[in-house]
């Protein structure tokens, strides 16, 4: 499993945002659509119905956000040695919303974020314009996917360095 951008690969399947566990909401790009998973916005949008793919809600990484989660790990850390119950007190990630535009208007579908503290503003630009490459055409789409579904078959460790990953949404998007 990695993250690439707003992407989390794991083995052949492209998720946006973190691949959801259980009933959690979540975002997956299959090659007959994006399907909606999670309690509430359970579906399947075929790629021929999808005019328009974007995100918003991106938590963009920054200074203030890095030494803001350093400094929650830190009172998280002081808070568990506190208490005797060691109950998670944690809170879940935020979310990010997928947009898709269909013949019959927007639907909004929901994805936990998988980067703690926020995505770079190269990958989120980099992201939205792949999203928007998916729905050029079928073979575009089609062969972007694929691209993506080899590269984490492949994939053995975890999540590449920046670098890495810009130079990865780059082929991606052609």
């Amino acid at each position: 499993m990695a993250m690439v951008g707003l992407f989390w690969i794991a083995e052949g399947d492209v998720y946006v945002g973190a691949k959801p566990s259980g009933a959690a909401p979540g975002v997956r790009l299959t090659p007959e659509g994006v399907v909606a998973l999670g309690d509430g916005q359970a579906g399947l949008h075929l790629w021929e119905d999808v005019r328009a793919l974007t995100v918003a809600d991106v938590p963009v990484k920054s200074l203030k956000r890095q030494v803001g989660v350093v400094t929650d790990v830190a009172l998280d850390m002081v808070m568990n040695l506190a208490m005797t119950v060691g109950t998670g007190l944690g809170e879940a990630p935020p979310l990010m919303t997928t947009v898709l535009e269909t013949h019959d208007g927007e639907h909004e579908l929901k994805a936990y974020v998988a980067a703690a503290v926020g995505y770079t503003p190269t990958e989120v630009d980099l992201s939205r314009a792949l999203l928007h490459r998916l729905t050029e055409g079928a073979a575009t789409m089609a062969t972007t996917l694929a691209a993506m579904s080899a590269w984490g078959r492949a994939r053995e460790g975890g999540t590449p360095r920046p670098a890495q990953r810009e130079k990865l949404l780059r082929e991606w998007v052609g």
